[in-house]
């Protein structure tokens, strides 16, 4: 038996021997299970995460920026040789102990609109990280589905093999009783066993096949490679639900108001928008209101006058109140060309969210197509798989009593073959294809 064709969207080709796979009771895990089990343990999504919550502190200290900002600052020192006495201001060349400390607050009343639009734009990108977030998942959930459908499409395809293996073991079996008999040659009994051979090495490449794309799953779901496990096959005719009447406009218009990457896209745009009146703030000048507080002591002076610390602590007091304002006359064409830079990178933005857009209207129209091809194709599988059993049937029939030669059976069997193949693919084609309609239109993929 040969595999004449790929499902050329949904399966990789790997070759890796592996011994000793048994389906003995294990873990049975429906198609929903793994997709929780990837999004819960995929490193990819807790980075995404990570960076996320990043995003968030960075908004949340923007924020706090509009708050005044407060510092004290306190000093100690022995004075040698000729220094200032801070309690008199005199320039004196004896030692003593100073002690001062103030306390200082300001507060920016007006930037150009700066620190606000940074706040609106550090939003803005907390939303896209969120977004993209969802993007990574919604991502894994196609490939989990592509995995999860890599399985069921193998294990019917080893059903597949190991039944022919049976028939090509009774139909050796008769051939060689018919041998001792006289009514068989000696070829009919090799070709007979020329197909158990084939039928064979069919039953084993399958059982490789069903393997690596169990590791397949388990590789995105983060698990263990030799971690073993069923996946559920659909317990209803999932071909019968399998179709989708949506138009490709119908699926492209809910896509767009839904899509994560379109989400994405657009956050991003409106980002780099708001970067702009960041960049443009500094165009403007700063004002600042602010004021302070201070006090100081001098062991000279103490000696001179008896004043305790206490007593010079308050007799030093001073407080202080006033306003800053910086204006930008020449700055080497910085600002102006922080803002054109944040202009370019805004419409860079521009031009990524609409190929996104375009990109995913391609897509959709694209698979929506490929939906009604396969629905066509499996309709056509399904009857040539039956004309196919139906023919070989009559073949064996004439085969078992001499009518029909080996080489006659050998060519029916090898047919009906290909056609249970080709029906096998044109299923899971099918249902895998209505899969993806689901997705882009954000339904919740379940068999």
């Amino acid at each position: 038996m040969r595999q004449s064709s790929k499902i050329n969207f949904l399966f990789a080709a790997f070759a890796l021997s592996v011994a000793g796979f048994t389906a003995s009771a294990q873990e049975v895990i429906t198609i929903q299970q793994a997709i929780d089990k990837t999004l819960s343990n995929n490193l990819q999504v807790k980075q995404a995460q990570f960076s996320a919550a990043l995003a968030d502190e960075t908004y949340s200290q923007s924020k706090y920026a509009l708050l005044p900002t407060i510092s004290g600052n306190a000093n100690a020192s022995r004075n040698f040789g000729r220094s200032i006495d801070p309690s008199t201001n005199q320039f004196i060349s004896q030692r003593f102990d100073g002690v001062s400390g103030s306390l200082n607050g300001s507060v920016d009343l007006f930037a150009g609109g700066q620190k606000i639009n940074q706040i609106k734009q550090n939003k803005l990108l907390l939303a896209a990280d969120i977004a993209n977030v969802e993007k990574i998942k919604n991502d894994l959930i196609l490939q989990v589905v592509t995995s999860y459908m890599q399985i069921l499409f193998n294990k019917d395809l080893l059903k597949a093999a190991e039944a022919q293996l049976v028939v090509a073991k009774q139909t050796l079996n008769q051939q060689q009783q018919l041998l001792d008999v006289g009514n068989k040659t000696l070829a009919d009994v090799s070709q007979a066993k020329s197909q158990v051979a084939i039928s064979e090495l069919d039953v084993t490449n399958a059982q490789n096949n069903l393997a690596i794309s169990y590791l397949t799953l388990n590789q995105l779901m983060e698990l263990p490679s030799d971690n073993k496990f069923e996946a559920q096959a659909p317990v209803i005719d999932a071909i019968t639900i399998a179709k989708n009447s949506e138009s490709a406009p119908e699926v492209v218009a809910a896509a767009l108001n839904a899509f994560p990457d379109i989400k994405l896209a657009s956050l991003r745009s409106q980002a780099a928008q708001r970067s702009i009146n960041v960049a443009r703030a500094t165009y403007f000048p700063r004002l600042s209101f602010g004021g302070g507080l201070g006090s100081n002591y001098s062991s000279r002076f103490s000696a001179l006058t008896g004043r305790t610390f206490y007593d010079q602590i308050q007799d030093n007091f001073n407080q202080f109140i006033g306003f800053s304002l910086s204006i930008p006359v020449f700055n080497g064409f910085q600002a102006r060309s922080n803002v054109r830079r944040a202009k370019i990178n805004y419409q860079n933005a521009q031009v990524n969210e609409q190929l996104s857009k375009n990109n995913l209207n391609k897509v959709i129209f694209q698979a929506v197509a490929d939906l009604r091809a396969a629905e066509s194709r499996y309709q056509s599988t399904t009857n040539a798989f039956a004309a196919q059993k139906d023919a070989f049937f009559v073949i064996e029939q004439r085969y078992n009593v001499g009518l029909a030669n080996s080489v006659e059976f050998s060519t029916a069997q090898t047919n009906r073959n290909k056609a249970e193949i080709d029906m096998i693919q044109a299923k899971y084609d099918l249902l895998f294809k209505s899969k993806v309609i689901d997705y882009y239109l954000g339904k919740q993929i379940v068999f």
